[in-house]
């Protein structure tokens, strides 16, 4: 799955990522205080993996203030959820980058991913993806539970992707 990217001041606010980013900055002289605010920045992250209710088990996050970048390890029961976990560590504030080294019980492709602009809409993406705007529920049934609404979407924001069936 590799290494995603995502914009480092979008997202869910799960944590103090300014202060993360300060400690970062002093942490060549005493790395204490980073290494605290990164474990409970990756505690925040797991305890929002866990209340997607994704069916992921043994989620472990590791999170590096200094560069914005999460590991996240576990077992996921299909490819679909082990996507949705990296959505849910990117799409937080303060995270810049996502690597996903969960192992899959039922492999299936991968999907594609669509970073959020200013105007976009999911039927848009979907018109751009599909070649039809009706099938954006599709977009917002792939994206659930972190969509709550299909006209709640923000720039920034990836979402995935998938191919139709």
């Amino acid at each position: 799955m590799g290494l995603f990217s995502f914009i480092k001041e979008a997202g869910e606010k799960l944590f103090g990522g300014k202060e993360v980013e300060a400690a970062a900055a002093q942490a060549a002289s005493n790395p204490a205080p980073l290494q605290d605010l990164n474990d409970k920045a990756a505690r925040a992250i797991e305890a929002y993996i866990a209340s997607q209710n994704l069916g992921v088990q043994g989620v472990q996050v590791a999170f590096d203030g200094a560069s914005g970048k999460v590991v996240v390890q576990g077992q996921a029961p299909t490819q679909e959820a082990k996507e949705k976990v990296t959505l849910c560590c990117g799409n937080v504030a303060s995270v810049k980058d996502v690597d996903n080294l969960m192992a899959v019980s039922a492999p299936s492709p991968e999907a594609q991913y669509h970073d959020v602009v200013r105007g976009d809409t999911l039927s848009a993406i979907a018109k751009k993806y599909y070649g039809d705007a009706n099938k954006y529920p599709v977009i917002f049934e792939a994206n659930k539970p972190m969509l709550s609404h299909p006209d709640k979407i923000y720039p920034g924001q990836k979402l995935r992707i998938p191919p139709l069936a």
